[in-house]
């Protein structure tokens, strides 16, 4: 399988998100980078119980911080998703190159965070409801980057 689009997760806080994130990650061949700091450790219980044998550190990239990860891109293609953003997922133009961001489960991004991506993404969802489960947003998002790039 070709190398496709990268998903990102920006300070992650729950385990059980994270680990499940690498598993979708491991099984559709995409590789996976955190951006630090982790609102758990990688040896927590609820971590490694969902994580299982999934867990393949060559296919997962850590960055120390935000600006870590930006200057780790220069020339590439961030998209950002996000509740706050105006334009559907199924109106964008993915490309294998992208580097798919998420933010934290409690907060998202900050402000200056946003204010330096262009590309900003929304999953339409039904009125009066907050958001998906960030796991169950990159599975969505993922798959449609590799149905459009044609890597699956």
């Amino acid at each position: 399988m070709k190398q496709g689009p990268k998903i990102a997760l920006f300070q992650p806080d729950i385990p059980q998100n994270t680990a499940a994130i690498i598993r979708t990650c491991a099984c559709l061949g995409a590789k996976l980078e955190i951006i630090e700091p982790c609102g758990f450790l990688l040896s927590d219980k609820r971590f490694e119980r969902v994580v299982m044998d999934y867990m393949d550190e060559k296919n997962i990239i850590f960055h120390k911080s935000f600006d870590d990860f930006s200057n780790s891109k220069k020339n590439q293609r961030i998209i950002l998703m996000t509740t706050k953003a105006n334009v559907s997922y199924t109106k964008f133009k993915f490309d294998r190159r992208d580097t798919i961001l998420f933010g934290r489960e409690s907060a998202g991004v900050p402000k200056k965070v946003r204010s330096l991506i262009k590309n900003q993404l929304k999953i339409p969802m039904k009125k009066n409801k907050r958001s998906l489960n960030v796991a169950t947003s990159v599975a969505i998002i993922l798959a449609e980057s590799l149905k459009q790039t044609e890597l699956i």
